[in-house]
């Protein structure tokens, strides 16, 4: 088999993670400190798979261009892709058949995050050679996915969030193809909301004889396109974090697994691991609980934090409650006026000023 190239999907507007994707592509939102998107990348390269294309939206394209840069730093080579809208996934696959060719190919959802990467994804499919091989999981609630209907081995067709599935197996946002998923995308119509579907596609390719082939995934998967989502997947990846501390200590306690980066200072602060906080953040008078990530260059102070994540340069000062389960844009300032809510949860922008009543 050829050489793989890798293909990931980094055009979406990432309307349900609103309003943070006003100003940020819901790629660029970080987990653990770190974008989703980078976890993509790094699970391609691992997997050997480093001349990889990003499609890209007109909207966002230039941020995730100075995000990722050529991929050097992740030993990749990276292409951009522009697609001028978000017209589906087999819309984009299309978009990327030049820079694809006849090489077979992963295809990677952007916004999502497996635990256990794909190596093993590519090893058997360069072992069976389908034409497609896609990934699976079980879910609680296949009527809310894609879901696939099997026949020992292969695959005999995908359903699009079935009122009545025929099995609890979810399509994960990681495919592998050979060239003739082209043919198979340029067959097909736009489904009802306009879209050309993946799911469409591979049925298409069933429906020619070729060979798709499922693997089920063992370890856990996230998309992260929902507030909920991007703090379980926070929790996820902090719960495999090895703790380190290089910033600096005042009077301030660490429990379990902290990283503490370099230039970070915690003063009179105690943290809760797993957690971590980035450099050059400024910890006072204040408590950091389990499942948060601070990011780099925040403020906090006399306040208390727990199962959240705040992006870089915000500033949070005084707060009359623990604020849980939130995700606070970057250089957002939270701070505290008169009177005593009892509970605060929010999603809030980048560049956003709050004052809590």
């Amino acid at each position: 088999m050829d050489r793989l190239k890798g293909l990931i999907l980094s055009g979406g507007a990432g309307t349900r993670l609103r309003p943070i994707t006003h100003t940020s592509a819901k790629q660029l939102v970080p987990v653990a400190n770190k974008p989703v998107l980078f976890y993509g990348i790094e699970a391609l390269v691992e997997a050997g798979v480093t001349e990889i294309g990003i499609i890209i939206a007109p909207e966002t394209g230039a941020e995730i261009r100075e995000a990722v840069g050529d991929g050097g730093r992740f030993g990749a080579t990276i292409t951009y892709i522009e697609q001028e809208a978000p017209l589906g996934l087999a819309h984009a696959l299309l978009t990327a058949e030049e820079f694809l060719g006849q090489s077979p190919f992963v295809m990677y959802l952007g916004d999502n995050l497996l635990r256990d990467g794909i190596v093993e994804l590519v090893a058997a499919f360069k072992s069976s050679q389908p034409e497609a091989l896609i990934l699976l999981t079980k879910v609680g609630d296949p009527s809310a996915y894609g879901v696939a209907e099997l026949d020992g081995d292969r695959v005999v067709r995908l359903v699009e969030k079935p009122k009545e599935p025929p099995s609890d197996l979810a399509l994960v946002g990681v495919y592998m193809f050979g060239p003739a998923i082209f043919e198979a995308a340029r067959s097909i119509e736009p489904s009802a909301r306009g879209e050309l579907e993946i799911t469409d596609a591979i049925d298409a390719l069933i429906d020619a004889g070729k060979r798709v082939e499922p693997h089920i995934v063992k370890g856990w998967w996230k998309d992260t396109g929902r507030l909920e989502d991007m703090l379980d997947a926070n929790r996820l990846v902090l719960e495999e974090l090895e703790g380190r501390v290089d910033g600096e200590l005042i009077d301030s306690e660490v429990e379990g697994r902290v990283v503490i980066e370099k230039g970070a200072e915690l003063k009179n602060t105690r943290v809760r691991g797993p957690a971590v906080i980035g450099a050059g953040a400024k910890l006072t008078n204040s408590y950091v609980g389990p499942y948060t990530a601070v990011g780099a260059n925040v403020v906090v102070d006399g306040s208390e934090i727990e199962h959240s994540i705040v992006l870089s340069g915000s500033v949070i000062r005084n707060l009359p409650a623990r604020m849980e389960a939130s995700l606070l844009g970057k250089d957002v300032t939270l701070t505290r006026s008169d009177g005593m809510p009892k509970t605060m949860q929010f999603l809030v922008g980048d560049h956003a000023e709050i004052a809590i009543p």
